[in-house]
């Protein structure tokens, strides 16, 4: 068990929690997904190494408090895996999705380039399993290899009332498609939503947009996006149709951290067009990618990474970089307002809402 940086309040009547709620180093996961199932909260997302490699595989984690997290298994071993296999790669954002009766797992993973041990990005395409219970065993559905889109990640699924399924992704961009789970393919072509330099986009854009996540409220469909560009925030656009058009809800973001000095920032500021902006007073220099999920009071939450600013700097590295900073585990309500959502955060406080 770990998570005694959350404290549990003496009364059953609230939930009390502290961003980031994981603080241990083994159990540090980026680009979290959280899927409640029965009265159980089960947790997947970019195991560590982050960069580097070789990644381990595609783990769960699991809870009954939403203060505890523990290691249930992994869904995906890579030391079970053979050196060629196609999906052995970093296996970066997935996801798991309820739909049909079964569960869905996306996974962003592949070989990349002549020396396979690299394990970059380069290479990475979209790969779907299925099982019929969230802990598995999951099955692999593309067996005839990955979804074949070219560069692809942060692949997510949707699926509407009416049965049909979405898959969105990103790469260069926001992109969607219809797909067949139980066929592991796209049913049309893949459609671009939002590029990150598009005509009239606002500049905490323009350095890279990712992680798409679809949700339907009050007959609108809404999706969350992560923008890495003066650091890590999350935007959010609306549609009347799962497959859009999509416009951007408001011109600033719903929910980040922006750091002038972080290396997201310095990476995509223009000396001849300075990014301008200010500092937020929370310690971190990445919120975000996460997704919407059933929180403890049964309402709408989001989850993403907390990304604490470490103390090690990388030597020789031209932009500040930690060898000590990892990514955790942390939430807020989502909260609906006229217009869409609000998220007071990120918090990193001691905070309680009423059960």
């Amino acid at each position: 068990m770990v998570g005694r940086s959350a404290w549990m309040a003496p009364r059953m009547n609230r939930f009390c929690w502290t961003n980031p709620v994981i603080r241990d180093p083994a159990l540090s996961l980026r680009d979290p997904c959280i899927v409640k199932v029965g009265e159980m909260w089960y947790l997947t997302g970019t195991s560590q190494p982050v960069w580097g490699g070789p990644n381990p595989g595609v783990r769960l984690l699991v809870s009954a408090d939403l203060l505890h997290w523990e290691h249930h298994s992994w869904l995906v071993d890579a030391a079970t895996l053979a050196l060629d296999c196609f999906y052995n790669g970093r296996f970066w954002a997935p996801e798991i999705h309820p739909a049909q009766g079964k569960f869905w797992l996306t996974l962003n993973s592949g070989r990349e380039g002549p020396d396979f041990g690299e394990r970059r990005m380069d290479g990475h395409n979209i790969v779907l399993f299925v099982a019929d219970d969230i802990t598995g065993p999951y099955q692999l559905v593309t067996r005839d290899g990955p979804l074949g889109l070219g560069f692809k990640n942060d692949a997510s699924l949707f699926t509407d009332d009416d049965g049909t399924s979405y898959l969105y992704a990103s790469g260069g961009g926001l992109w969607q498609s219809r797909i067949d789970l139980a066929a592991g393919k796209l049913r049309g072509d893949l459609e671009k939503i939002l590029g990150p330099r598009d005509e009239g986009n606002p500049d905490w854009l323009m350095g890279g947009i990712e992680g798409p996540f679809v949700i339907k409220r009050r007959g609108i469909y809404w999706m969350f996006f992560a923008a890495w560009t003066r650091g890590y925030e999350t935007g959010l656009l609306r549609a009347d149709h799962p497959l859009g058009p999509w416009t951007l809800v408001e011109r600033n973001p719903l929910f980040g951290t922006r750091k002038r000095h972080y290396r997201l920032a310095q990476l995509h500021d223009d000396g001849n067009d300075p990014l301008v902006f200010e500092d937020t007073p929370d310690p971190f220099v990445e919120v975000g990618h996460g997704c919407v999920f059933e929180g403890p009071d049964g309402n709408d939450w989001f989850c993403a990474h907390y990304f604490a600013e470490g103390k090690e700097p990388v030597v020789g590295s031209p932009i500040p970089e930690y060898y000590d900073s990892v990514p955790q585990l942390g939430y807020e309500p989502l909260v609906p307002t006229a217009s869409g959502f609000m998220i007071a955060g990120p918090t990193w406080t001691p905070q309680t809402v009423p059960l």
